[in-house]
């Protein structure tokens, strides 16, 4: 079955930097475009990045392009999200997703806190 399983969330001070990643199961992997989204308290989950199967196009949110690089690597089922000059309202839960067959699948998702 598809599973996906984020890491690398924590707590850090405005400006620093984290690496999340997803690491993905159960598909084949370097097929599927995949998701990075994120949900703050009190708001709509919402599109992060996105990057296609082979990793030759990748997509951001306005609110994220020059500071988050999204990145994969098809050899160990991974998808990666740097995150430099993070800001306070970076805060969120961060989910990476895949959608197979008119089916999203989501992880359980990491906490990035972000303090002032």
């Amino acid at each position: 079955q598809v599973q996906l399983v984020e890491s690398g969330g924590g707590l850090v001070q405005a400006g620093g930097s984290l690496r999340l990643s997803c690491a993905a199961s159960g598909f084949t992997f370097s097929s599927y475009r995949m998701c990075w989204y994120r949900q703050a308290p009190g708001k709509e989950r919402e599109l992060v990045a996105r990057i296609t199967g082979s990793g030759d196009s990748t997509y951001y949110a306005d609110s994220v392009k020059g500071r988050f690089t999204i990145s994969r690597d098809n050899t160990k089922n991974t998808v990666n999200l740097q995150m430099n000059s993070l800001k306070p309202e970076d805060t969120a839960v961060y989910y990476c997703s895949v959608l197979i067959n008119g089916h999203a699948y989501w992880g359980q998702g990491t906490q990035v806190t972000v303090s002032s």
